[in-house]
Formats: C-alpha cells, structure tokens, sequence
C-alpha cells in the first residue's frame, strides 16, 4: 500500500514509495561516462534526486558507456542499443516495463512513435507523465502521432500552462485537462555575500545587469543593446555584463558599441564556464533577456535563485517564472521602447524588495524540491 501524507500548502495530497522510471529516447553519444552525464543534466536531475528522497527513482539512458551508477539516490542505468533503437525502441521500452514502474516520466515530446509503443506494452494503471523541453508543436504527419500519443500519456508538464494550451488550440493535444505547470529545469546556485562575488568578478556600476544568453536572432541581443544604450544617457553608472556561448551576432554587437558614446558601459564578456556563474549571478542587481521563445529560461532561473530580479519579455515561459511581473518586469518582445521604459521603472521601485520576492518564489516554485512535489501530486491524481 502506498504511503499518502500531506504536502505544501498550494497541493492537497501526495504518495510515496511509488517507482518512477524517467526515460530519454535520444541518445547522447558524445558522453562516454556517467560523470559527464551527471554534470551535463545538473539542472534537471535534482528534481529526480528529490523525487528519490521518497520514492525509488529510476534514470534510463543511452549514450557511449554501458553499466549501473547509484548517483545521489538515483538508479542510473546506461545502455548503448544504438542509432538504429531510436524510433523502435523495443528492447528499451521492454526494459522500462521489466522494471514494474508505477509513474513513467517521459522527457520531450517530440518521441510520439516511441510513447504509442511503450503505452502499447504497459499495463493501464502505469502512468505516463510527459515533461516539454522547449520542444515546439510539430507539423503534418508527425502532428498527428503528436494528436495520437496525447491518448496515450496521462500528463503533460510544461513549464507554462499557456504554452500547453498553444498544443490544443494547434491541435497537437486533444485534452486541457493534461497540462500543468511544471518548471523543467532548476537551479544549483544560491546566494553569496556579494563582496565575494565581485572579487572574482571585478563588476563595478551601479545598477548592474547582466546577460546570459546566445547571441542570436531568438535573443535578440541588439534590441536589448539599444535600449540599454538610451538608458545609460539617463543612468550614465549603469553597466551591463554579457556572458554569452555562441556569438552568431557579435560582429554588429560590436560595431555598434565602436560606434557609441556610452560602448563602454557594456562588457562582452564571452564564454564563462558553468560553475563560474555562481558570481556573475551574485554580482548582479538584475538579469536580463530579449528572447522571442523559451522552452522555460534556465539562466533566468538560475538568477533568481541567487536573488537577480529579472527583466524579461513578455512571453508564455517568463509570465510564469516572474509569477506574472510580481518579482520583475515584462516587457513587449523586440519592443526597444518598452525595455528602455522597464530600465526607468527600475530607477522608482524599490529593487530590494523585488529581489527579495524574486527569491522567495523562486524556493516556492522553482526549485528541485518544489517541482518535485508538484510531480508527486500530479502522479497521486492520475
């Protein structure tokens, strides 16, 4: 019998000792040992590591190593059925049933062929919870196993519930009642003294933003260059901090700061590895983005676990992760106007405050633990 004790006060009920079996269809061949695994999936496996504090969890993988790791309560089995398992996925989809799961947690959407096949071989009382990782709805054939495969999974997890809705509005999702609103990623950093952050980083101004982001036409990082350039005019100790790892735009970015006034307000600080943004994070009063799409936003994320307040655009993903602008500021997307209106805003509110609220909601919402316990009681009420 399982086990069912109350939960945080926004669910009603939760059950333990439940198996969950996590499964990625995909292999990842360029990882040849459980560590670069481990350290590759650090914002998402510590949902399931929490998930492992009351229940036996799972994680099946394919990539270039075959064998069995316990990793922070975490069963890790890897396997190596090649290329050709992808789409018929028999020996795996076999081997997710011999492990008798209660709750099959089936990360992407975009396998609809591999989900009918796994549904087809498990009983009715396993469940089948599907988590979205920015994957967009699917078009022609492939949107109709999309359509198919939704009679097949009892849960949809996105990030935002209006971007779930998007699925059944386009059709690729036949029930609303499915979708809830479960980040998919959270973060491992957390607050430090900012004094130390700023020795490793050597920030100065006053208000600092940053950028965490690629350089590309979803980012939009030029939009957000212009308008922070305007700012500077008003707010001439501002500074901003972009930390990028690709640099599809960086030619014009550069350009355009040769060619102003107020260039030296904005440092192209390049590549920085993961671990490093721990001190960016806390070297800053506030986290920006220009992007058009987010499958959720890990670098905003990430931010306001350290206390960043975020000043993002206006879409599905940041209406959810700002608790609709409660802890930051929403702006039109490609809206120069409307980011140079937000930077003012900034001048009158009491940014203390917000932060504060920022890190608040993201404990409450988006971190490990609490996407962990929403998962629980979604699965006790399936």
């Amino acid at each position: 019998m399982r086990t069912i004790i109350k939960a945080y006060p926004y669910q009603r009920h939760r059950i333990l000792n439940m198996i969950y079996v996590s499964v990625t269809y995909y292999p990842s061949f360029d990882i040849d040992s459980p560590e670069k695994w481990f350290k590759r999936t650090e914002v998402y496996s510590g949902i399931l590591q929490y998930l492992a504090k009351e229940n036996t969890v799972i994680n099946l993988k394919q990539i270039n190593y075959e064998g069995e790791q316990i990793h922070k309560g975490i069963r890790y089995i890897f396997f190596n059925f090649g290329k050709k398992s992808t789409y018929f996925p028999w020996k795996l989809n076999r081997y997710v049933k011999s492990l008798k799961p209660d709750v099959v947690l089936v990360q992407g959407l975009h396998v609809p062929l591999q989900v009918i096949q796994l549904r087809l071989l498990l009983s009715k009382k396993v469940k089948i919870i599907a988590q979205n990782h920015a994957e967009k709805p699917m078009t022609g054939f492939k949107k109709y196993l999309q359509r198919l495969a939704s009679r097949c999974i009892n849960a949809y997890l996105f990030a935002s519930r209006d971007m779930g809705m998007d699925w059944v509005k386009r059709g690729n999702l036949i029930n609303a009642g499915k979708i809830h609103e479960v980040m998919e990623v959270s973060s491992v950093f957390y607050p430090i003294e900012r004094s130390l952050a700023i020795e490793k980083t050597g920030v100065t101004g006053d208000p600092v933003f940053l950028w965490v982001g690629r350089l590309n036409d979803n980012k939009d990082p030029i939009n957000v260059i212009k308008a922070f350039l305007k700012f500077v005019d008003i707010e001439p100790n501002a500074r901003l901090y972009m930390i990028y790892h690709t640099d599809e735009l960086l030619a014009p970015i550069k350009d355009m700061l040769n060619d102003c006034k107020n260039g030296h307000a904005i440092s192209l600080v390049g590549k920085v590895e993961h671990d490093e943004l721990l001190y960016w994070f806390n070297s800053t009063d506030f986290i920006l983005s220009g992007s058009f799409y987010e499958g959720s936003g890990t670098a905003v994320c990430e931010a306001m676990s350290c206390g960043c307040m975020p000043i993002v655009t206006d879409i599905f993903s940041f209406r959810m992760i700002t608790d609709n602008g409660r802890c930051g500021l929403l702006y039109e997307a490609g809206n120069q106007a409307a980011l140079l209106s937000a930077f003012k805003q900034t001048q009158q509110m009491d940014v203390g405050e917000k932060q504060k609220m920022a890190l608040e909601y993201f404990r409450t919402n988006l971190s490990f633990e609490a996407i962990a316990h929403k998962i629980q009681t979604i699965a006790a009420s399936l």
